[in-house]
């Protein structure tokens, strides 16, 4: 067995054990047999047919450090994974953001998944962000601009190419890393943490939440914003990624599970065609009969498929 496949190997291994202690085996049953299906739509040959990922390559992880300026509201950290062995060319890095609702989880989340960008040649940062409702928009965005500006202040040190940073995220991560790619980097969301420091070279997003206006009025996005749909319509819209898409747009590799309720899968096929109205290069992976939480723990195959995105983009 290969590298790859014992990677791999682990990784279901470890999905399968988190998803027996929350769900248990009856339920988990019921899901492993329609673990094999899947929709991938794209523009052309997908990724992971002509970039198949790379034999996994030894890393090391850093002790996590703060990534924040001193006078920052709050200290944040984030844990940096860094390939070994000297290189004569710069690497592309990954900006990797975990989800949570706006307002819990941790990075830790996201180790696995850092851990193979990592292994794919990626110097992946994975970060803490603040939370709502203490926190609210636009302050978790510029939270990850100060990590982009971090990760171009280190760039010289980790041999980072600062053109090709990617942006990986699942849940609340994957809107915080779209709106970054979309609006960071100019318009008003630039201002003041942002600008050409903030530029994704590509995105994986997994269980998008696309659009805030799609939502009922419950206290997740409440709270994340700060007031309802009727009370602030303009910063639904300004924090909606659907919203944001331009020609100028980076490419976006989409998973999703068809059985989200809390993330209705409609958030990713209506991100994915405007998209494709604005000649985005773009893939879709649609995980059949996956949830919200079980499209995230068996994200096996659209990982893959995702990370195969990133390489076609950046070429590790």
């Amino acid at each position: 067995m290969s590298r790859t496949e014992l990677f791999r190997a682990w990784q279901q291994h470890e999905a399968l054990t988190t998803l027996r202690r929350v769900t248990g085996l009856g339920a988990l049953t019921l899901l492993l047999s329609g673990c094999s299906a899947s929709q991938h739509i794209s523009q052309g040959e997908p990724a992971v047919e002509s970039h198949p990922l790379h034999e996994p390559q030894p890393f090391t992880r850093l002790d996590p450090v703060t990534y924040t300026p001193d006078a920052w509201p709050q200290a944040l950290k984030a844990s940096v994974y860094l390939p070994r062995g000297a290189t004569e060319t710069r690497r592309p890095a990954a900006l990797v953001v975990h989800g949570g609702g706006w307002r819990n989880r941790t990075p830790a989340d996201m180790q696995g998944i850092a851990e193979q960008l990592a292994g794919q040649g990626y110097v992946a940062v994975n970060v803490e962000y603040r939370f709502a409702p203490e926190y609210r928009f636009p302050s978790q965005l510029h939270d990850l601009q100060q990590a982009m500006a971090w990760i171009h202040a280190n760039a010289d040190e980790w041999q980072v190419d600062a053109d090709r940073i990617v942006g990986v995220g699942f849940s609340s991560g994957a809107h915080l890393v779209s709106l970054l790619a979309l609006a960071g980097a100019e318009g008003p969301l630039a201002e003041p943490y942002g600008g050409e420091q903030s530029r994704l070279a590509a995105v994986v997003a997994g269980g998008l939440p696309s659009d805030l206006l799609k939502f009922e009025d419950g206290p997740l996005v409440v709270d994340f914003i700060g007031g309802t749909r009727a009370e602030e319509t303009e910063a639904y819209r300004s924090a909606s990624p659907a919203w944001q898409i331009t020609p100028q747009a980076p490419p976006f590799f989409l998973f999703h599970g068809t059985w989200d309720k809390l993330v209705p899968v409609d958030h990713a096929t209506d991100f994915y065609q405007a998209l494709q109205d604005n000649n985005i290069e773009s893939e879709l992976y649609l995980q059949r009969w996956r949830g919200h939480i079980t499209s995230f723990l068996l994200r096996g195959s659209a990982i893959d498929a995702g990370i195969a995105f990133l390489n076609r983009q950046v070429n590790p």
